[in-house]
């Protein structure tokens, strides 16, 4: 099932981001005035075509859906029956326009996938968006959030440049990392306002040491922030595993180990798999009593609060509630993805992490959507630079088959993360499409900006040239990126 639903979910992820790129093309061809004779999703053996009467352009559907392409009039191309092209004909001619038009038509597929992603973006930001809290876990000795002086539980509401610009306000943790990416990017040391239960205070971290090697999918772990915040509660237990021989049961609340707050399942599970065969001292709450919380960041009303009281008293009447001091000694087991050996006690955890339902007016979305689609354009292009200087992993580099994982993942997750990874995405597209390289639209924005400055067209043969050696990038690319999603399918 989960196989047939990655499937489905990346046919319609690519079906979409294809029709509209290439209908950016298609558009502004059709508004400058030059004849489109075929406009085909996917490549290879044409599944379904047919023709419009009213522009003549042939529509179809071929059989390889990896792409697709706009066929317009040139005199470059052999007609289809070798026919010379009707006098007539020849002003709609795509080779005939000006600079100008030919640079505006093949800069609108790029662009077209940024106004995509700037459309679902704002769609995700109106309707709103649950997303968890920016409360900081417990960080590890060492990190940059530990050395900043993060305990674990501080909310983070704010965040600012650390030569006084104005403060950012920080409304949940997705809005947190990407701040942080942008400033880590820049290498600057910023300031987070945090408050706990005494106060708000300024934390000074700094970012100016971070290589391209360390801003991956991991970042923030990599920084010591993790989600805090949470009760982590055992679910499960494995018959015969350390959990049970240390006592633990399940609907135990955990509260701490070896001295250390639980309130991320992440750092819990990070140090287990760090005190293999060693003990690990944990205080857990047995027969507490389950307290309904709100989930849309919201204060409680006057009756919420009542409810809550009421429904507390007749748990508390019901249930005793006792703190145990347990013991466990994480079993040795080999780690399939790293090969080392880690811990792991045998139980199955659940968390119930403080949220909020972040949501924004129409304008305020578009905005958002918009910024949003310029700061992962951005950093998508530093990355690209840095992988290409070697200051970030080729390993970033990801191909269909983690596209295809990330688009089941994300469909299942619910409409706004598959529109968020939908919007990424395209933005992807967007910038690949962008890049220098002939054979890619950046390629022929290239010849035509070189055009526009000289005053004369880039020769054919030396365009042959060039289109070989985009080509070859495009394959070197393409392998790098199968052979990085190989090594994630199967851990090598």
């Amino acid at each position: 099932m989960n196989l047939l639903t990655e499937l489905v979910a990346f046919i319609v992820a690519i079906g979409v981001l294809v029709v509209v790129h290439e209908y950016g093309h298609y558009s502004v061809a059709r508004l400058c005035g030059v004849k489109v004779l075929r406009f085909s999703i996917g490549f290879g053996k044409p599944l379904a075509r047919w023709v419009s009467k009213k522009t003549g352009v042939e529509w179809v559907v071929a059989a390889l859906p990896l792409g697709g392409y706009v066929k317009m009039l040139d005199e470059r191309e052999v007609v289809e029956g070798g026919a010379p092209i009707a006098a007539e004909e020849l002003p709609r001619a795509f080779n005939r326009q000006g600079v100008g038009k030919r640079i505006a038509i093949v800069a609108a597929g790029p662009l077209a996938n940024f106004l995509l992603a700037i459309v679902l973006f704002a769609a995700v930001f109106a309707t709103g968006v649950t997303e968890p809290v920016a409360i900081v876990a417990a960080p590890p000795a060492g990190t940059v959030a530990a050395q900043a002086g993060f305990e674990g539980g501080e909310k983070i509401v704010a965040i600012r440049d650390a030569n006084g610009a104005q403060a950012e306000p920080v409304r949940s943790w997705s809005d947190l990392r990407w701040k942080l990416l942008g400033a880590a990017l820049d290498h600057e040391r910023v300031v987070l306002s945090a408050r706990d239960g005494q106060g708000t205070y300024d934390f000074a971290v700094n970012l100016a040491g971070l290589s391209g090697q360390d801003l991956d999918d991991d970042f923030m772990s990599k920084l010591g922030f993790d989600v805090g915040g949470a009760t982590l509660r055992v679910a499960a237990v494995e018959p015969g595993s350390a959990a049970q021989r240390a006592g633990l049961v399940a609907g135990d609340t955990l509260r701490r180990m070896d001295g250390r707050p639980v309130d991320s399942a992440e750092s819990f599970i990070a140090y287990v798999k760090a005190h293999a065969g060693k003990p690990v001292a944990l205080e857990v709450e047995r027969g507490a009593p389950q307290q309904s919380q709100r989930q849309d960041g919201q204060p409680e009303s006057a009756n919420d609060a009542a409810n809550k009281t009421a429904e507390n008293a007749r748990a508390a009447a019901a249930t005793s509630q006792t703190t145990s001091q347990l013991t466990v000694v994480p079993a040795p087991q080999r780690d399939e993805e790293t090969g080392r050996s880690v811990g792991r006690i045998g139980a199955a955890l659940a968390t119930d992490a403080p949220s909020v339902d972040v949501h924004y007016g129409p304008i305020e979305s578009v905005r958002l959507g918009a910024t949003r689609t310029w700061d992962i354009a951005i950093y998508s292009l530093r990355m690209f630079g840095r992988m290409i200087t070697g200051e970030a992993s080729l390993k970033n580099l990801s191909g269909p088959v983690t596209i295809a994982d990330y688009a089941g993942k994300s469909a299942r997750l619910g409409p706004s993360a598959f529109l968020s990874f939908l919007a990424l995405v395209s933005i992807s597209l967007g910038v690949l499409n962008l890049l220098p390289i002939p054979v890619l639209d950046g390629g022929h924005l290239l010849y035509y900006l070189v055009e526009a400055v000289t005053g004369k067209a880039v020769s054919d043969r030396w365009q042959l040239v060039l289109q070989r050696a985009g080509l070859a990038c495009i394959v070197a690319l393409s392998a790098i990126a199968l052979f990085n999603d190989l090594a994630r399918l199967i851990h090598f």
